[in-house]
């Protein structure tokens, strides 16, 4: 209160806004849950990682990175292989290096030129999965780790559908197949450790909304 010329000033207090109101709209919001992710909460391990993968190149590399997070958890931590859980994305251009050998095989062709890959050691279309080959040394950047190696320490991949219907529309077309066909063969024949996903980006979505933190590997 303040008196000025025998008035009197009565002030009032700011209106007092409480600490997070601001956020307070939001403070309740939870990830919906869907029974299509629940595999992500099935993999044990009390350090969750998910790596992204978008290119040949870049599986590559999230290959070795993916083994690197277990080494150094082993090494600097004393912590095992089910202490991580561990997710690899393949979408896009790395979709098909969740196929199998025999589908590289058989449509090796249309597969290469669908991803822009070429077998580093052959140069032409790749014939095998080579992420699941020894022997190429630098050529690739996996160093040499392969998915079978990993699926051993207990990694799971997280594969598009979208793409695998890009890729299974582009072996139809090549070579004059049912689309619909091709893409159930494809997705009958992945590697171990493999959950066909909607779309690769939802995969790092819901991944993360479960808790696992995230890399992209390019």
């Amino acid at each position: 209160m303040a008196i000025v010329g025998g008035t009197v000033f009565r002030s009032q207090p700011a209106a007092a806004q409480s600490p997070g109101a601001a956020a307070s709209a939001g403070s309740s919001w939870r990830p919906a849950r869907h029974a299509q992710d629940d595999w992500l909460d099935q993999i044990a391990g009390s350090h969750r990682f998910i790596i992204d993968s978008t290119s040949p190149q870049g599986l590559g590399s999230a290959l070795l990175f993916a083994n690197n997070f277990f080494v150094a958890n082993q090494n600097g931590y004393g912590l095992g292989n089910s202490d991580a859980a561990v997710v690899i994305v393949l979408r896009h251009n790395s979709t098909p290096f969740a196929y199998t050998d025999a589908m590289w095989a058989k449509y090796s062709l249309p597969i290469g030129e669908a991803s822009g890959f070429d077998d580093p050691k052959t140069k032409a279309k790749a014939a095998v999965n080579v992420y699941n080959a020894g022997g190429y040394g630098p050529a690739l950047p996996n160093n040499g780790v392969t998915l079978d190696a990993l699926i051993g320490r207990g990694v799971h991949f997280a594969v598009c559908q979208m793409a695998t219907r890009r890729f299974a529309g582009a072996i139809a077309t090549a070579q004059k197949l049912d689309v619909e066909a091709v893409y159930k063969e494809l997705t009958s024949n992945l590697v171990r450790n493999s959950h066909m996903v909607p779309a690769g980006i939802v995969a790092v979505n819901r991944a993360q909304e479960r808790g696992y933190a995230f890399a992209n590997a390019g």
